[in-house]
């Protein structure tokens, strides 16, 4: 292959297939779903990430393309929000521990319809529309992690009440490291963290 970035890229594009691969395996899914913390800030952040990374190995026009023929990056913003926030529900969980169908769709949507997408868009949204997807979901993770700590019963049958509390506050410390983070980001703006834009409006990282 005579492009090296493009050889570089189908490496790892294989590491990645590998990667994805493994986290499908009963063994790997056993012990990553045995907890519901595990389920839910480990297995599912995994896929989510696997689906930014593959994003980020195409070359830019096609994800230009791609962004161009789903619509813009409202679409693709909308379509994640919706997506994770599903994947944060309880039955959620349960049906994904109990139907094999519910984790198939699992394992496609969380790269596909969370990561995927966002990549897609924070190239194109602006520093107030990255504001909004950061604030969403950190709110959205602290909300539901106090949920989960002042549930007196299980939410979800496939875990018992003490590991809800454990993963509820999992998600309230994360939260609050993420925003601190964030706003770290704003400040300091280093290039560590969200990419500002520039003042077309356009960046090139997601985080």
């Amino acid at each position: 292959m005579s492009n090296p970035a493009l050889s570089r890229n189908v490496k790892y594009g294989l590491g990645l297939g590998i990667l994805y691969l493994l986290l499908g395996t009963p063994m790997a899914r056993d012990w990553l779903e045995a907890t519901m913390s595990r389920h839910m800030l480990v297995q599912m952040p995994l896929l989510v990430i696997l689906g930014i990374i593959a994003c980020r190995l195409l070359p830019v026009h096609w994800q230009n393309a791609v962004l161009a023929g789903v619509g813009g990056s409202v679409p693709c913003v909308v379509v994640a929000l919706f997506a994770s926030s599903y994947w944060m529900l309880p039955r959620a969980l349960d049906a994904a521990l109990t139907d094999p169908l519910a984790e198939v769709g699992k394992f496609l949507s969380l790269p596909l319809l969370v990561g995927f997408p966002l990549v897609l868009a924070w190239r194109r949204l602006t520093l107030i529309g990255r504001g909004f997807v950061w604030t969403n979901f950190i709110s959205m993770l602290a909300v539901l992690g106090w949920l989960y700590i002042v549930a007196p019963v299980r939410v979800c049958n496939s875990y018992l009440v003490n590991d809800q509390e454990h993963a509820g506050w999992y998600m309230v410390i994360g939260s609050i490291l993420l925003f601190v983070w964030w706003l770290a980001t704003l400040f300091i703006g280093s290039g560590v963290g969200p990419n500002k834009p520039g003042g077309n409006g356009s960046g090139t990282t997601l985080a």
